[in-house]
């Protein structure tokens, strides 16, 4: 059974920097998509960013390209984001989600519980 747990999130400053991380476990991951995405109150689950074990590509929504790096380790199961000029508009709950296959911005078939992350101005 796969499972995704999170955790890092926090309060932080405008500006400030924060890292999430993700153990994964189940499966081996090495095919699969790793993504991160947000929910803020009022509004739908958005993507922000995901990696893949095997080719290490990346992609990034646009609102926090240059701002956050989505990283993997093969080794620890373990899928990282780093987020750093935060913004209070970033304030959301993030998630961890993968799926098998090339990097998606939607579809994906196994998620964690959330991290919150709360950016004050």
């Amino acid at each position: 059974q796969v499972q995704l747990v999170e955790s890092g999130g926090g309060l932080v400053q405008a500006g400030g920097s924060l890292r999430l991380s993700c153990a994964a476990s189940g499966r081996t991951f090495t095919y699969y998509a790793m993504a991160w995405f947000r929910q803020s109150p009022g509004k739908e689950r958005e993507f922000v960013a995901a990696g893949r074990w095997s080719d290490g590509s990346t992609l990034y929504a646009d609102s926090v390209k240059g701002r956050f790096t989505v990283s993997v380790d093969n080794a620890n199961n373990m899928v990282y984001l780093q987020m750093n000029s935060l913004k209070p508009d970033d304030t959301a709950v993030y998630y961890c989600a993968a799926h098998r296959g090339p990097i998606v911005t939607s579809g994906y078939d196994y998620w964690g519980q959330g991290t919150q992350v709360s950016v004050s101005s």
